[in-house]
């Protein structure tokens, strides 16, 4: 079968041919239907530090994707052939200290798909059981080709209250353009957000945002003042930009919550810590999705609170077009691209 892989300590990706992977105790056979890209696989094209120290050539990658199940291991018993499944990304040790104090989503065993281990942008994938999460019907491919990385949207806004809440979000990307969708699902009184991207900014109007301010170019400290005078009782920071740390702390409200998914390429930030401290902010690093609470909560938000997340969805292709929708992603002119694998 062919595969996306990286094949060389260099720029770049391949499509090449790889045997059929083959069951192992504790697996499953996934027929890929449908795959997304995400900045981890940009990172991995860029051949990046990070990448470059911890990706061991040739790696099949990908870690967002869904399909039906072909086969499982004789030892598998609680999925079948048949399942429609998606992927979670985060393969833990289901007998370490983390995964059993229900810490899974910090596991210290884990090893991620498409990184570590060969990932799913094939026709074909093998992987563990309860990465294999049951998705139901009513959710389109294209949606359940991504629910790695809806989760990690649903676990930043599940982090605190969101019902008639005032909340801002930091950064549109599609996990922020994700969080806009979910937190209006959830009730919010008012969801803002901050992005300078034009291209962006449409997609968060169209995912449901109020408002949505560009910090390059507006007043923002008067127009707070006018939307939010209260402030914000949330501010969900998925950019990895330090102004918006700093944004964050000045005007989150007393009592209220920072919950950080975005990356900063600088590991070391200097905040007003003592604002944060005597405004009693609670701030909370997030990573991945909780194994198995935010899964459970996504397809409750997917199939019975009816979260529509389809605008984030702007572009699909077959996967060996892959070129194409990397540099498509890289102009910053894509929200999430979706692969097929017919």
């Amino acid at each position: 079968m062919k595969a996306i892989a990286k094949t060389q300590a260099a720029p770049g990706l391949e499509i090449i041919e790889v045997p059929e992977p083959t069951l192992q105790p504790g697996t499953v056979k996934i027929r890929v239907e449908r795959a997304s890209l995400c900045g981890t696989d940009l990172h991995i094209y860029d051949w990046d530090d990070w990448s470059s120290n911890r990706i061991k050539p040739t790696r099949i990658i990908g870690h967002e994707f869904c399909g039906t199940i072909l086969e499982v291991a004789p030892d598998v018993t609680d999925r079948k052939p048949g399942d429609f499944v998606a992927s979670e990304s985060h393969v833990v040790d289901p007998t370490s200290p983390d995964y059993l104090n229900g810490l899974g989503h910090v596991d210290r065993t884990t090893q991620l798909l498409g990184v570590d281990i060969d990932g799913g942008f094939a026709p074909y994938a093998v992987i563990p059981a309860m990465n294999a999460r049951p998705v139901p019907t009513s959710v389109p491919k294209d949606v359940a080709s991504m629910l790695d990385a809806l989760g990690n949207a649903v676990h930043t806004v599940m982090d605190g209250p969101i019902e008639g809440k005032t909340i801002l979000i930091t950064g549109l990307g599609p996990i922020g353009l994700f969080a806009v969708a979910i937190c209006k699902c959830l009730g919010a009184k008012n969801v803002f957000a901050t992005e300078i991207s034009p291209y962006r900014t449409q997609l968060g109007i169209n995912a449901g945002a109020d408002l949505i301010f560009n910090p390059l170019t507006d007043d923002i400290p008067a127009l707070f003042a006018e939307h939010a005078p209260n402030g914000f009782d949330a501010v969900l920071e998925m950019s990895g930009h330090p102004t918006s740390l700093e944004l964050a702390i000045n005007y989150c409200n007393p009592g209220g919550r920072i919950s950080l998914l975005g990356l900063y390429a600088q590991n070391r930030q200097t905040i007003d810590i003592n604002k944060a401290i005597f405004k009693g902010l609670s701030i909370h690093g997030i990573i991945g999705r909780r194994l198995w609470e935010t899964w459970d909560q996504m397809i409750w938000l997917l199939d019975q609170k009816n979260l529509d997340v389809s605008a984030v969805v702007t572009h699909q292709m077959p996967f060996t077009e892959y070129e194409t929708a990397i540099q498509t992603m890289k102009r910053g002119e894509a929200g999430k691209i979706v692969l097929t694998f017919d």
